[in-house]
């Protein structure tokens, strides 16, 4: 099966040049909802995705709540210079930096609480229910559940954003999904993406600057581990021009 995410994917300057994009209407905040839950699948989507978002969110007073699906420790299987272990060590530690220059984490004004489920990277298809449970219980009907696009085009993103799907119906919390790779593999116009219930979210200069700062916390995906073969980078910069844009965009 050909995987959607291989290759260089769809550039930056052609997503720009769409107007469509810049047609978006504006998301608004408000009303403001009690609390915030965000659900990643890996260390790293929740920042890449809505970082500005939950930035936005936190200095308007919300509580916000970071769901850390895995560790994040597969996104290296064939490296010989880090162990699964190590990997998740790190990336957990990654995370908590990335909360922090968002004024999210633990070197935040506003720390926010990350609940980490542990489950294997890579395989989250399989834990869907138990996911669903766990979720069902940190939601309720004054509570904004973010997510990773259910068709996002990666297995893991997919299962989480199910998930979420499915404990948000149960307990009434409303659910925003965002998209992560979904901007590799589409084109403007694309179909398959339902651009009616799209909107954006600006960020201004000073929260986009925030989460640029928060997206370079993640090393250990920007930057080879080693010269080695299995070691190289998983955001390299074509990635990151799509994701660290003035304004992140959510599907209703």
């Amino acid at each position: 099966m050909v995987s959607l995410i291989d290759g260089l994917g769809t550039p930056e300057p052609s997503w720009q040049a769409w107007p469509g994009l810049a047609a978006l209407d504006n998301f608004d905040l408000h009303p403001l909802p009690a609390s915030a839950v965000v659900v990643a699948p890996h260390p790293d989507d929740e920042v890449l995705g809505v970082g500005g978002t939950l930035a936005l969110l936190r200095t308007a007073g919300v509580s916000v709540r970071v769901v850390a699906v895995s560790d994040g420790e597969a996104s290296h299987p064939h490296s010989r210079t880090v162990t699964p272990t190590e990997l998740a060590e790190i990336r957990r530690a990654e995370q908590n930096i990335a909360l922090g220059r968002l004024g999210l984490g633990r070197l935040g004004l506003g720390r926010c609480e990350v609940h980490r489920c542990g489950l294997p990277d890579g395989h989250l298809d399989r834990y869907e229910a138990d996911l669903a449970d766990t979720l069902s219980r940190l939601l309720d009907e004054r509570t904004w559940c973010l997510t990773t696009w259910a068709r996002d085009g990666h297995p893991d993103h997919e299962a989480t954003g199910r998930s979420a799907a499915t404990a948000a119906g149960r307990t009434g919390a409303r659910l925003l999904s965002f998209p992560v790779w979904t901007w590799h593999w589409a084109q403007p116009a694309d179909p398959r993406v339902p651009w009616s219930t799209a909107r954006r979210v600006p960020l201004p200069p000073m929260i986009a600057h925030a989460k640029r700062h928060a997206v370079h916390a993640f090393a250990s995906q920007l930057e080879p581990l080693s010269a080695q073969p299995g070691d190289e980078a998983i955001l390299a910069s074509h990635v990151l021009a799509r994701l660290t844009r003035d304004y992140e965009v959510i599907l209703l």
